[in-house]
């Protein structure tokens, strides 16, 4: 069995499992350039959570490896053409290099993992890699299962939402027309079943979405974007979400005086939702004292019902459980992805 040790020494054995880029999805989200193809430098360092100087190094050190598995650098009439067909669409968000860039396509990256011994991502990636090695060798080969018979919670979900949509509403409906005494109670009842209903539809779906490939999901250069906006940007972008989520009376107040609240808004019901957007870098964390002053501000001065911490990063486990505790919804990034790339807040519904 290949060992981590053998990988960061021998150039052979990185180059016999390099195919195998899907492994960086499996540990975290890799965001792409528009091209949905490559990265920067700067990119490939958020990734692996390290400073930018340590993969330029890098780069240094291994640079005809690394050329050969696809790294370019772009310089002159080359660098002005990519930007035009790319950059340029995403003015704001991407930096915009004058003299040379690099550019990394997913297989480099990997080797990159490969190569960074200072980087828990990148052992990450290398125990994925390890892993997927042993099975190979040691699992029997199997006949798949058949990919059109349902999973059984498929099966499962199917059945219940059957059963409450065409047996248990139509059966209040009769119940509700017939019966003057309790109709406000059978109508509140109906109400409920419907709801229910509703969920598991929403969770099956959600379920599904979390399921699918990585490469399926719309969620290239998503967070990449979302790194690049400035504070106002990111407090606007969260507004977004909430609109297209169905809240109403959306309003981005952050700056001088929002008491520690940056957007305020409805939910469709009528529910009160106050949101702090922090958009800081990945490696950093959300803190408890930061939540600890949110939750003040979002209970006490705004009486909220829903209360959203939204970061660009993650928050350490003294946050969250403060979070949890003080009814606050922790939107840390990995969730935060989710959400800006279609799914929906269960809060919020």
């Amino acid at each position: 069995m290949i060992d981590e040790t053998a990988l960061l020494e021998s150039k052979a054995l990185r180059s016999s499992v390099l195919d195998h880029t899907e492994v960086l999805d499996k540990v975290k989200a890799l965001s792409l350039l528009p091209d949905g193809m490559h990265v920067t430098t700067a990119m490939v360092a958020t990734y692996f959570e390290v400073a930018e100087r340590a993969i330029n190094s890098l780069l240094q050190r291994h640079r005809a490896e690394l050329e050969t598995n696809g790294l370019r650098v772009l310089r002159g009439a080359e660098l002005q053409e990519f930007k035009s067909f790319n950059l340029k669409l995403y003015p704001e968000s991407y930096p915009q290099p004058r003299s040379s860039m690099a550019l990394w396509p997913r297989r480099t990256v990997l080797n990159v993992a490969m190569l960074l011994r200072d980087s828990d991502v990148a052992r990450q990636v290398r125990t994925y890699l390890l892993d997927m090695e042993y099975l190979a060798r040691t699992q029997p080969v199997e006949n798949p299962a058949p990919t059109d018979i349902a999973s059984l919670d498929d099966r499962i979900d199917q059945r219940i939402t059957h059963i409450l949509g065409k047996t248990v509403v139509p059966m209040f409906n009769a119940l509700i027309q017939t019966s003057g005494e309790h109709r406000r109670e059978l109508m509140a009842l109906r109400a409920g079943v419907q709801r229910i209903e509703r969920r598991i539809r929403q969770h099956h779906a959600r379920l599904q979405r979390l399921e699918d490939p990585r490469e399926e999901r719309p969620l290239a250069g998503v967070m990449a974007t979302m790194d690049a906006m400035n504070g106002r940007q990111f407090e606007e972008h969260v507004a977004t979400l909430l609109r297209r989520d169905g809240c109403t009376n959306v309003v981005v107040q952050g700056g001088r005086g929002d008491r520690g609240v940056d957007v305020t808004a409805l939910t469709s019901g009528g529910r009160r939702i106050v949101a702090q957007c922090k958009r800081f870098a990945p490696y950093l964390s959300i803190t408890s004292p930061e939540v600890q002053k949110f939750v003040g501000a979002a209970k006490v001065l705004y009486a909220a019902d829903v209360a959203l911490f939204v970061a660009t990063c993650p928050f350490t486990p003294d946050a969250l459980n403060i979070a949890a505790q003080s009814g606050v919804t922790a939107v840390h990034r990995g969730l935060l992805e989710e959400w800006s790339a279609g799914a929906t807040l269960e809060v919020l519904e």
